[in-house]
């Protein structure tokens, strides 16, 4: 089976937002890559970028997590004005509750996790760092397996 593994676009916080993820989430970074690494004579890096994330990655279970900041010639990202979301699929109802709790400290529930009309345990939010997040607990899948 493929694995998905999405990737973030950060003005500048990156490193902090993937602070707080793996707060949420708990293991250990597989990769951190700052502008500076790759600074050559070929690839000029300006002093206000050095320290900024080129690449960042949180392993979860076999999918990782990645993202990065956008380089200030580039323009500035907005996440609020993406509407493409992150989806969890926990394996347990306290998994769900503890992921989206988390998650979403400091952010803004979109809708709050609960039971839904179609069957699984469901919430939505947009966190601190302007990501939306879909937590979801599906009681027949677990029973499969």
């Amino acid at each position: 089976m493929a694995l998905i593994n999405p990737y973030i676009n950060f003005n500048g916080n990156a490193e902090e937002a993937f602070n707080f993820y793996k707060s949420v989430f708990g293991g250990e970074f597989a990769k951190v890559m700052r502008f500076k690494d790759l600074a050559s004579p070929e690839f000029k890096v300006a002093e206000s970028e050095a320290n900024k994330i080129m690449h960042i990655a949180l392993p979860i279970g076999k999918n990782l997590l990645m993202a990065n900041d956008v380089p200030e010639i580039m323009g500035r990202t907005n996440e609020n004005e993406h509407r493409s979301k992150i989806s969890i699929s926990a394996e347990s109802k306290e998994e769900a509750d503890k992921l989206f709790n988390g998650l979403s400290v400091g952010g803004q529930i979109e809708m709050p996790i609960m039971d839904s009309p179609w069957g699984s345990y469901f919430g939505m939010f947009r966190d601190k760092y302007g990501i939306e997040w879909m937590v979801d607990f599906d009681p027949k899948h677990s029973e499969k397996k």
